[in-house]
């Protein structure tokens, strides 16, 4: 029998729904991985391996526990699962994690790992701790599409999206690292999440919708939407429904004030121009004072960051009478990155204006930029680094043969 779980397809009327078998692809040894599945999809993928519906139900409900709100991988310590269960799950079934292929600590204590899918795709997350909360930085694809000219993962080729299972998979793991199971609303150091690794969220908006729901669920990892924020580089069209479906806070990579700016910093806005993507701000569901859009401008020297474009910046916001909070990053420099970061003083008087307009425009502080911290560094010194690594394995082998 194929691995498959199923969904639900409605049926009008006073019927019971049907469910329809929907694939789900197993890995190279054959078994189902369970990280990221649906509670609905977890029972089903039970009952398609021929566990009674009953018991299907019964066991989802444990595993989902002993997964989300215990973080155990190893069916063997699930302890109300019974002896025999235990290695029929492990025959057909597996709950995984990223393999990790580096991990760097900064000596302000971020965290960044690069991790590596089974299909041999390297992502990356970072972790960054302050006195008041911990928050975990997770991708939602694998490089990009967007080439916005200032970011690095922007010189990488999107390869694919990232499925649920490895969206969850990020938060898992850190948990792993912090040690923080069993998962409890209290007292532990990853408090908040932040859609801004590598990749675009909207542009894989349905895995990120679904992962997001697990991080959110009660049942197990329990984090509050309000400590959730995705961020966009300006998918307009997409906005309204992740609002509606997802409800977590919403960043905009804005980055530029002005039409020619963004359009070289953010190619997106050719398509989607600033007054749409502000309109869609103004438009999102949940937007409020107690839940401002925060606004991400990155400080270009001499390209985005003179006391006019500050001006503009607060005229922009109040037309659109817009609930916001603006984040000014000091520019994070990566090999062969065309800008500069501006100076203290600059960003200074950037801030002072939206400030004294009544406007928050903290100046982020620049965080383990001792571990290429810029998003997809890491990726790339590792691809530098076996490429490296395979011409020495090259000139040992000629040599041998000489």
């Amino acid at each position: 029998m194929p691995n498959t779980a199923t969904t639900l397809m409605p049926i009008p009327g006073h019927i019971d729904p049907v469910p329809v078998p929907r694939e789900l692809k197993p890995r190279a040894d054959g078994r189902i991985d369970l990280l990221g599945l649906t509670k609905l999809d977890l029972r089903m993928a039970l009952e398609t391996s021929q566990l009674e519906p009953k018991q299907a139900k019964l066991r989802a409900k444990q595993l989902w526990h002993w997964i989300y709100n215990r973080g155990v991988t190893d069916f063997s310590l699930m302890s109300d699962i019974s002896k025999t269960m235990q290695p029929w799950l492990e025959q057909r079934f597996v709950i995984s994690r990223p393999d990790v292929v580096e991990a760097q600590v900064s000596t302000d204590g971020t965290r960044k790992w690069l991790l590596r899918s089974d299909d041999a795709q390297d992502y990356e997350m970072v972790f960054i701790p302050d006195a008041d909360r911990g928050t975990l930085c997770v991708s939602s694809q694998v490089g990009c599409t967007l080439n916005c000219t200032f970011c690095h993962t922007g010189t990488m080729r999107l390869v694919r999206n990232l499925t649920p299972g490895e969206i969850v998979g990020q938060v898992m793991l850190a948990r792993d690292a912090l040690g923080e199971w069993p998962s409890q609303p209290e007292g532990r150091m990853l408090t908040n999440i932040v859609m801004m690794g590598m990749g675009e969220p909207l542009y894989n908006f349905d895995n990120v919708r679904d992962a997001l729901k697990i991080v959110m669920d009660g049942d197990g990892l329990g984090l509050s939407r309000r400590r959730i924020t995705l961020s966009t580089s300006g998918v307009v069209p997409m906005m309204a429904r992740a609002g509606e479906e997802i409800a977590v806070n919403l960043a905009v990579s804005l980055h530029g004030v002005t039409k020619e700016v963004r359009d070289e910093l953010v190619p997106i806005n050719r398509k989607y121009g600033i007054e749409q993507l502000l309109q869609a701000c103004a438009d999102y569901p949940g937007a409020n004072n107690a839940r401002r859009i925060t606004f991400e401008y990155v400080m270009l020297r001499d390209k985005n960051d003179s006391d006019a474009e500050a001006h503009e910046l607060v005229r922009l916001l109040k037309h659109y009478d817009l609930p916001a909070k603006v984040n000014l990053i000091p520019f994070n420099p990566w090999p062969g990155a065309p800008y500069d970061c501006s100076t203290p003083e600059r960003i200074k008087s950037f801030s002072n204006i939206i400030f004294d307009a009544g406007i928050s425009a903290p100046v982020r502080t620049p965080r383990g930029r001792d571990i290429d911290a810029a998003c997809g560094q890491l990726k790339t010194a590792s691809e530098k680094q076996s490429r490296a690594d395979r011409d020495r394995q090259t000139e040992e082998k000629l040599a041998a043969i000489g």
